[in-house]
């Protein structure tokens, strides 16, 4: 009877080990119907520590904040419990029923899931207003707007987009990120510095608010029609007052993050006319000038001139073909070098293009370059003009005369009529008497031919090489491209390789971002303060976007040591890494 009370006592503490470390991994609502207007909050809860944990995509929602984690350990008779939550707080995107996916999280090497929730979202309910809300101070008092300059422009007409943030008085901003950045698609883009922030005052809906410039931006309609400017979105830190006080009775303050977007705008483009629409017409739009210039006209045989052909103005000048010089055949020219000034403002391109030609004449004589034109459509007059260069003679003084015709309209000034006679070939012996010399017959073998012919098929191949390579070293853009490409990837290999691993990896980061800024900047390592960092690289003319997301990833990797970060997470910052070194080696001085 004893050894059958013992199993019995032993199967009962087995029994009760095996319940207590069962697993438990579950996602709790705060309520399961809500107004699009309110905020759901949902909780991951897991009564043991895991790793690897992965939420749900959230596709129906919009994440206002989250993931925060709560972890609690408590002692109840003994007996040790422990509990660790990551929270999210959604906004609901649109009405109806969505189903919240599972979560999972890795638990002593086994994977738990969640089970789907189900939230039904109803229209918007009403709910009085706490004036103390981040949410309502947010709504109330800080606006993000996107003006655009016009909103029905012809198709390769300059429009600006301006981003201002609009806070009124008494409500401070503290920071904010960009969180979605648009991608102007159908657009040719170009962002204006806007050389630091300045705060401005100025109206929004007629009450007084303070406002900023947060980003310029030069666009191009490449296709007609109606077109979507994609929002900019924000995540900013506000200051809100709260219910404490201090022993002097003013007001704590605390700070909420919130996202506010600029919202989609709508443009509606038109295509050219097509009446009147001239046949050389490349897609020139704007106000421009154009003229065809020679350095010289007056020069001796195998002497060089060069030939510019110019277009000069406002307008989408990186945008459209320059017209081809028209050179007589008996002149040797070569391809021309391409030259751009152009630089862009807040109304658009300004400046001029260029096409070089190196002319290099062969013979005595006067060679004309016939006149070109060039059209493009005037904005003002909304109709299209053509302008037309001037003939240029070229006086060739000295040098061999060419007694072939010219087709080109090249005239000879000592130009005579060739008299064909009986004797005109008395020179050519017809009875040479020749004798057969069988003792080499090296002439008539592949190999003389292949001697012969090879240096004349390399030299094509000799000139295709050199252009081509004149045209990389002419590409500056597409050089410091690759050199600051290259640069990133130096400097982020040991990052890449530590992908997967939350601390070696962002330990990696750090050390890599730190590293390119010694290199670059020669800052010392006592010197890498965030501080520092930001006034030095706006001192060297880095647009302040790309800083602040250089600071955003060095926040990162700070915070990323205590707080559980996923795969997808830190492929996130290891892109936004190498893009943001890319973006600085580009835009530093």
């Amino acid at each position: 009877m004893k050894t059958i009370k013992h199993i019995t006592i032993l199967f009962l503490l087995l029994a009760t080990s095996i319940a207590s470390a069962q697993v438990k991994f579950e996602a709790k609502v705060s309520k399961s119907e809500l107004g699009v207007n309110e905020r759901l909050r949902i909780d991951f809860e897991m009564n043991q520590d895991g790793d690897n944990f992965n939420p749900p995509s959230f596709q129906d929602f919009t994440v206002v904040a989250g993931p925060n984690q709560s972890v609690s350990h408590s002692w109840i008779n003994g007996k040790k419990s422990f509990n660790k939550t990551y929270s999210y707080f959604l906004a609901p995107k649109n009405q109806g029923k969505f189903t919240i996916n599972q979560a999972t999280i890795e638990i002593d090497g086994e994977v738990y899931k969640t089970t789907p929730i189900t939230v039904n979202i109803t229209s918007a309910v009403d709910k009085p207003k706490d004036p103390n809300d981040p949410d309502v101070i947010i709504a109330d008092n800080i606006h993000l707007v996107a003006e655009v300059s016009k909103t029905n422009p012809y198709i390769n007409e300059a429009i600006t987009v301006v981003y201002k943030l609009y806070v009124a008085p008494n409500t401070g901003v503290s920071n904010w990120r960009e969180t979605s950045s648009p991608s102007y698609n159908d657009f040719w883009s170009q962002n204006i510095d806007t050389k630091g922030l300045k705060v401005l005052n100025g109206k929004y809906k007629g009450e007084d608010y303070r406002y900023v410039v947060l980003r310029k931006t030069v666009l191009y309609p490449q296709k007609t029609g109606k077109l979507e400017i994609e929002p900019l979105s924000l995540d900013i830190t506000v200051d809100v007052p709260t219910n404490r006080r201090n022993i002097f009775g003013e007001r704590l303050m605390t700070q909420a993050h919130k996202t506010i977007t600029a919202g989609s705008r709508q443009i509606h483009v038109k295509a050219l006319p097509e009446k009147n629409k001239p046949a050389n017409f490349t897609g020139a739009v704007g106000d421009f000038d154009f003229r065809v210039t020679s350095s010289k006209t007056e020069l001796n045989a195998t002497e060089s001139l060069s030939a510019t052909v110019e277009v000069s103005g406002n307008g989408n000048l990186k945008l459209f073909e320059l017209p081809n010089l028209n050179v007589p055949s008996s002149l040797e020219v070569y391809e021309p070098e391409n030259k751009d000034n152009v630089r862009t403002t807040g109304s658009g391109m300004q400046g001029k293009r260029s096409q070089s030609y190196t002319i290099v004449p062969q013979f005595k004589g006067k060679y004309p370059l016939p006149s070109i034109s060039f059209s493009y459509f005037d904005l003002k007059t909304e109709s299209y003009k053509t302008l037309a260069s001037d003939e240029i003679v070229i006086d060739v003084l000295q040098g061999p005369t060419n007694v072939a015709s010219n087709e080109n309209g090249a005239i000879s000034p000592n130009k005579q009529t060739v008299i064909a006679n009986n004797d005109q070939f008395a020179f050519i012996k017809t009875k040479p008497n020749l004798v057969s010399a069988k003792k080499s017959n090296f002439f008539k073998t592949t190999g003389f031919w292949t001697a012969l012919l090879a240096p004349l098929l390399a030299i094509p191949l000799a000139i295709v090489f050199r252009n081509k390579r004149d045209e990389r070293l002419a590409d500056v853009t597409g050089n410091r491209i690759r050199k600051a490409d290259r640069l990133a990837k130096k400097y982020l290999s040991e990052a890449k390789r530590a992908l997967g691993q939350k601390e070696a990896f962002y330990v990696a980061l750090e050390k890599a971002l730190h590293n390119y800024l010694k290199a670059k900047l020669q800052i010392e390592t006592s010197d890498f303060t965030k501080e520092k960092i930001t006034e030095t690289l706006l001192e060297r003319q880095v647009e302040d976007h790309t800083v602040t997301e250089f600071i955003s990833i060095l926040k990162n990797c700070e915070l990323a040591r205590y707080t559980p970060i996923t795969q997808v997470e830190m492929q996130q910052d290891y892109d936004k890494a190498s893009k943001t070194i890319s973006e600085i080696d580009k835009q530093i001085r």
